[in-house]
Parts: structure tokens; sequence; C-alpha cells
């Protein structure tokens, strides 16, 4: 369980992110390509794909080496030999429709629109032949149609049959609520069965759905009779509710219909569902299944000291980190993204040890720390005091033999000193810096700094370390030489 929520904390925000994103795109190519040959081609692909892994992991070099072969063939025979039925799918659609919104089988055209137009030119004995493609494409079966995509409206079809029409001998395939081809040249019935007043029309309508699951709407223009092809049979519409009533069976107005939609519907989430769990295997490997080992150092940073205490030795000030993850989330890390920190407020004077673990590293998510060198810290801590120290000249060199240094007077004579009781005690008098007896010649006054050097000691505040020496220098006296007596 603690594997499990380890795993769940180390998910980063742009891994959420990155699985929606793909495995949304895997689930729109699903929606837009089901049913065609295109994708029947891409889960060869993939599989072919997934076995040259395999193949890899055994250690089969000739057997990966020939798949990688395949699948690159493979994929461009997809582009070339299916380029007009990838087209086809995109060009059906809008923008809006390739991204969002799930298509289904039921044609948004409008179904009195049709029935109307086809018993205007019934009754006006004008010929007519109509396609309504079922779910599969019906793009290898008609041909040398002329590309149209106009709104299916009643002027629209009447004016494509009008007998002056070019096209008008032709088929026309509806596509949704869009005409999308017209002029079309459909596969001819080779059946004897038929009757011999049907013509050519009806050997169209009957071969168009010898092959596909279309629905073919034929206008007989002899006889002023409207018959509906579909699955081999052929129908006569006695009425115009009896075609509307075969449009909305074929377009999906039913009960049955319906229930198909249902589940096409649960198919659609299984997609969904089977789409976000692809993706996440493939980020699984990536990121966590193909585990790559790193060592760096991070510089340890002391916080929570208390203000009178301070630091006087550490065993260790950086740390080496043995990290484990993905070799693409290893390259990507920062050194503002690791930070090692060891808490002191716990701390107390003299030698205290904290352990270095994963509570006191931050690592970005995804990453596992595997191992620290070293585990622990040894820390000196001293608590901080003040104290005054006298103040001494410290001269050096030698004055003039014909004077005498009578008074030197240092301003302020102390000066308080901060720091640990460890360098305070070791601290009787400070000392100025050097200051030379050779180039005085009269009394005056001069400025000099503390010689504190290196120590870790620092001047109390209101003081700036500077020291003022007044000195007084006078002609050293004669000395009296004694004549000595004769007796």
């Amino acid at each position: 369980m603690d594997g499990f929520s380890t795993f769940i904390a180390g998910i980063r925000w742009q891994d959420a992110l990155d699985i929606a994103l793909n495995s949304y795109i895997l689930f729109r190519v699903y929606v837009l390509l089901r049913g065609t040959h295109v994708f029947r081609m891409l889960i060869g692909v993939v599989s072919l794909g997934l076995f040259q892994r395999v193949a890899v992991t055994a250690g089969l070099i000739v057997t990966s080496w020939v798949i990688q072969g395949i699948t690159a063939v493979a994929a461009l025979v997809i582009i070339v030999v299916f380029s007009n039925e990838i087209r086809s799918v995109f060009q059906a659609r809008s923008l809006r429709a390739i991204f969002w919104g799930i298509p289904t089988q039921v044609f948004s055209s409008s179904i009195e629109t049709v029935a109307e137009s086809v018993f205007e030119m019934a009754n006006k004995h004008c010929g007519a032949l109509i396609v309504i493609p079922g779910k599969k494409s019906t793009k290898g079966c008609v041909q040398n149609g002329v590309p149209w995509r106009g709104l299916v409206s009643r002027e629209m079809i009447l004016s494509i049959f009008w007998h002056n029409n070019p096209v008008h001998d032709g088929a026309i395939v509806i596509q949704g609520d869009q005409v999308s081809e017209v002029g079309a040249i459909l596969p001819l019935s080779q059946r004897t069965d038929l009757p011999k007043y049907y013509g050519t029309r009806h050997r169209a309508a009957m071969g168009m759905t010898e092959v596909t699951d279309a629905l073919v709407i034929v206008v007989s223009e002899e006889r002023g009779v409207v018959v509906a092809a579909k699955n081999r049979h052929l129908s006569v519409m006695h009425s115009r509710a009896d075609l509307e009533t075969t449009l909305r069976q074929h377009m999906g107005g039913t009960a049955a219909a319906q229930n198909d939609h249902a589940r096409q519907r649960l198919k659609f989430a299984a997609a969904a569902v089977l789409s976000l769990v692809l993706i996440s295997s493939v980020w699984f490997l990536l990121t966590r299944g193909l585990t790559t080992l790193m060592t760096l150092e991070a510089p340890i940073k002391y916080v929570e000291l208390k203000p009178n205490m301070e630091i006087v030795t550490t065993s260790a000030s950086t740390v080496r980190l043995h990290l484990s993850g993905s070799q693409l989330l290893l390259k990507s890390i920062q050194p503002n993204q690791i930070e090692v920190q060891v808490n002191l407020s716990k701390a107390a004077s003299g030698y205290n040890i904290f352990p270095i673990d994963a509570a006191s590293i931050t690592l970005p998510p995804g990453i596992a720390l595997t191992k620290v060198e070293p585990r622990v810290v040894e820390i000196e801590i001293d608590a901080l005091l003040s104290a005054a120290f006298p103040v001494q000249v410290d001269w050096v060199g030698k004055l003039d033999e014909n004077l005498i240094l009578t008074s030197a007077r240092p301003e302020p004579s102390q000066i308080i000193l901060k720091g640990t009781r460890r360098f305070l005690d070791q601290i009787e008098t400070l000392y100025t810096e050097k200051v030379r007896l050779d180039p005085i010649r009269q009394s005056g006054a001069l400025t000099v700094d503390l010689a504190l050097g290196q120590q870790p000691v620092a001047v109390a505040s209101g003081s700036t370390g500077k020291i003022q020496i007044a000195y007084t220098v006078n002609q050293r006296k004669p000395a009296v030489s004694e004549t000595p007596v004769n007796r």
C-alpha cells in the first residue's frame, strides 16, 4: 500500500496531462477511422510494434530487425494505398467534428426532404438513383463520381436528375446532410431472377446492395415507381410514408437502431478506457519501467537554527544522492529542483547528530531516492555570547632615540564582541593593527582597526571596530654625567 501511495505521489501534473492528451488523440483516431481498412492496418502495425518489443526483450536480434522493416513498409503502404480513404474521412467532417463529438451512423439529412423529392420525381416520371451508405464504406464501389458536397434540399435533388443535366444518368451519394457525389457509376448485378422490366438503374441498385450495406432508392423513369434496395432485396415504396419509414430504419430512427446505438456508445466507452490503459502502459514503460540510475552531489542547507546559536563545524557540506527513474526525467532535472535540508530547531550546544533521509530531501516527482552518502551529519553548535575586552595598541618598530612615548590612550578602551563561548574564552585582550613608531616625531592621534583576523567573532552593534589613539611624545632629557674627585 505504501508503494502504491508513493507511486501515485510521484505522478506529476505534466504526466497526467501527457497521458490524458495522448489517450484522447488515440480515441479520436479510433472514432474517425473505425470500420475502415486504414484502422485495420493501424491495428496490424501496432501489433507488429508490440511483437518487435517482445523480440528485443527476448534478444531475438534478427527477428526484431525484420519486424522493424515490415512495420516501416506497412506504415508506407497505409499512407500511399489508403490516402484517398484517409482524405475522405477528414474531408467529410468539419474541424469541430474531427476534434470533438462522437459521430454515429444516423444521418442528419432531412428524411422528409428526400422522400418528398423522390415521389415528386416519380410523379413526373423523372428517373433517379440515390445511394445512402450504411456502416461500410462505399468508396471502392462508387466510381467516376463528381465531388459535390452540397446540402441536401428538394431543389438540389430535382435539379441533379433533370433530364438535361449532364450527370442525371448517374447516382448521387448522400453523406449525412450533404450530397457528396453526383454522376456516380454503380456496379451492376448479374442476377438473372430480376423482372425483365427492371432497367439499368435497378440492376445498379441491386449490384450496390450485393457489395455494401447501403440503401439505394430507385425512381423508374418509364413506370414512375419508387423502389428501395437493401441487403440484396428490392421493395416497392407505395407511398411517401413507406419510404420515410424505410429511411428512418436505415438512418437509425427505430428502436432496434437505438439499441444498436447504445451498443455503439458502449463500444466508444470501452475504446476510451482501452486508449487510457494503452497510453498509461506506454507512459509507465518509458518513465518507470525503463529505470536508469544516476548519482549527483547536492549542498546541505541548514535551517531553523535558533538565533542565539551558531554552527561551529560540520562533518559534511554536501551529500551524494543515488537516484533512480526514467532517463528522460533524470536528464531534465534542474539544480533548483533538488534540495537537502537539515532542521536544527532541536539542536543543542555541543555536538549534534542529524540523519539525512528521504524526509530531508526534496526531489522532482517521478524520481526515487535509492541511497544517501553520508547518512548522518555531525554538527558542533555553540551558544552566542557577548563580552567586553580591553583594547591595547600593538606598537612595532623603534622610536627616535631623542623621543620618548609618555602616553597612549585608545578610544574606546573596551570593545564588546559577539561570538561563541568556545572562541570568546580564548580571548583576553584585543589588539589593534600594528602601529609603527618609526615615523612618529611629535604628539598626535591616529585611527586604526582592530586586529580580529579570521576569528569567528564580530563587533557588537553600535561600534565600528575603529580605534582612536591619542599619544604623547616628549623630548628625552640628556643624561647627567658625574666628575671624578681627586683626593
